[in-house]
This record gives structure tokens, C-alpha cells and sequence, in this order.
């Protein structure tokens, strides 16, 4: 049997995001998925792995190897794959390159909390980051709102002009207040580690969307806007615990546990109740995820 490897351009142009988003919705219905992180460390290399299992859906294993000199001899940093085993018997179903998952799972996990939270009149939107990940919500969010019009802001001018250049039509703010105040949507995926998306800026209606942050240490929002938003996460197991941006106002004690509302595992809670209301969104990630979309790619290259 041959089992195919699936590389990022063919098995991108296979995918679209709308039909992703319904597939992780319908992952999140199945049983609740086993998941574990591991890493070894070579200073300063690192594999990181993470596996899920997913009863009646299979088993993926998440390869990350991150090589911080690459970069330097023109390789990426970050390399890696995705194996796929059936549910049925453990075998080999597919090898997926790493990029081609993490691109689709990290917006598309985005996109299916857009499709339940935010107002369906949006029209303005706001990424901020200029890097991969800014590239993909692009992607993703227009989908789902054609008619939008886009402004990012970045830290960095040329990288965001770069952004721009590939991009017909995406606006440079440079007033991140400015553009907050203005965007129905905010959309998030820096390396912050300090907050940058101050709640007194947030407006009623809007939905923020938080990538970025993956460690304890990180955070894009500071603790009004948090104090101000009803707040949904992907996965409680995968974030509250372990991601700055709700586990240290957790701890200190300025958000309660039950402010943070449902998880992707709870639809019929996962939802908006008024237009006025800012609904905010913790995008933690999780090999679940991985293995839906790794799944929904599968299917996709054999249709």
C-alpha cells in the first residue's frame, strides 16, 4: 500500500475554509479526544511532539522540530509533519507536511468561533501581525466575510508593507488605538508578551480573536479587556491552565473560572446573545485540532 505524503501547495489548493470549519465542528461532536505534548531539547533545538486520538476518527502524531540557526543558512526554523493512523487498526494513513496543518488548523479553529460569535454584519476587520499566521486569517476571514475590508498593524512597518504588497487592497494602520476603536472584528497573532490590545479601546458589538499567545508567559490583551468581554475558548483542557492570557488573571484572581463561557465541546453555548456585547476568543491550539484538520485533509486529497 502506498501511503501518500501530502505537501503543502497540492494539498493547499485542495482546501477551502468554510467546508474546514463544519468538519471541526463535527470533530468537536465525536467523543472527546486524548491528547499529549512532548519535547526533547538539544540546546537550542527542540522536537516538540503532540499526539491526539479521537475515537472513531484515529490518531495523529504532530512533529515539530525547531532549529533557531536555520534561518541563518537560509533553511525555516520550524520543519515538520503529521502522521495519520485509522481509528480501525492503527496503520499509516498519510504523512501531511507540518505548515500545510498548522496554516488550516490555526485560522480555520479561529473562523468556526467568527462563524458563532461574531455580528453577521461585520464588515471591518483588523489583523494585527504581520507574520504567516496574518497571511492566513486573511485568507480565512474572507471567506467568511467577502465584502470586509481589511487594515493590519504591526510592529514592524516594512514587514506589514511586505504583508501588504501580497495582498491587494489589505490598509496599514498606524494608530493601533485608532484601528481597534474602528474594526468590527480584531484579530491576533503576535509573539507579545506584554499586552498590546487594551480593553478601553474595545467598542460594543466587536469580537477579538486571540492567536498569539501559546506560553505562560504571553499575553496580547490586558485585563480590562478580558474584565469586559464574555470570554470562549477552544479547548478548556489546553488553555486555562496553560496560556498566560487567562491563566495569570486567573490566578490572580481577576477573572473568576466562570467568566470563560464554553469550549468548541459546547455549541450550544458557544454563541452570542446581543449585538452590543464584545465577545473575545482564545485561540489555544491543541493536537485535537491537528488531527481534525489533518482528517479533513485526508479526505479532501482522496476526493
Amino acid at each position: 500500500m502506498n501511503i501518500p505524503f501530502i505537501p503543502f501547495a497540492e494539498g493547499d489548493a485542495k482546501l477551502d475554509w468554510l467546508p474546514l470549519t463544519d468538519a471541526l465542528a463535527a470533530g468537536h461532536l465525536r467523543p472527546k479526544a486524548e491528547i499529549t505534548d512532548s519535547f526533547l531539547y538539544r540546546d537550542p533545538d527542540t522536537l516538540l511532539n503532540r499526539a491526539a486520538w479521537i475515537d472513531g476518527l484515529g490518531l495523529a502524531v504532530k512533529s515539530a522540530t525547531v532549529f533557531p540557526g536555520n534561518p541563518s543558512q537560509g533553511k525555516p526554523m520550524v520543519n515538520g509533519g503529521v502522521s495519520l493512523y485509522s481509528d480501525q487498526d492503527g496503520t499509516l494513513q498519510a504523512i501531511i507536511d507540518f505548515h500545510l496543518v498548522t496554516k488550516w488548523k490555526t485560522a480555520g479553529d479561529s473562523l468556526l468561533a467568527a462563524r458563532r460569535l461574531a455580528r453577521k454584519d461585520s464588515r471591518k476587520i483588523l489583523i494585527i501581525g504581520a507574520g504567516t499566521q496574518g497571511r492566513g486569517l486573511h485568507a480565512a476571514y474572507s471567506a467568511l466575510f467577502p465584502d470586509a475590508r481589511f487594515t493590519l498593524w504591526n510592529r514592524s512597518l516594512p514587514n506589514a508593507q511586505a504583508m501588504a504588497r501580497d495582498i491587494p487592497g489589505l490598509h496599514i494602520a498606524q494608530d493601533l488605538e485608532a484601528a481597534v476603536k474602528s474594526a468590527d472584528i480584531i484579530t491576533s497573532a503576535t509573539m507579545s508578551t506584554q499586552p498590546l490590545l487594551l480593553g478601553a479601546w474595545l467598542q460594543p458589538g466587536q469580537h477579538i480573536d486571540l492567536i498569539g499567545a501559546y506560553r505562560p508567559d504571553m499575553r496580547e490583551a490586558d485585563d480590562t479587556a478580558l474584565s469586559r468581554a464574555r470570554i470562549f475558548v477552544d479547548s478548556f483542557d489546553t488553555t486555562l491552565a496553560h496560556i498566560g492570557e487567562l491563566k495569570i488573571p486567573l490566578e490572580t484572581g481577576v477573572l473568576q473560572r466562570g467568566a470563560v463561557i464554553a469550549d468548541h465541546y459546547q455549541p450550544e453555548k458557544f454563541t452570542r446573545t446581543s449585538d452590543d456585547e464584545i465577545t473575545l476568543f482564545k485561540n489555544g491550539g491543541g493536537a485535537h485540532l491537528d488531527l481534525m484538520t489533518s482528517r479533513h485533509i485526508l479526505d479532501r486529497w482522496q476526493s
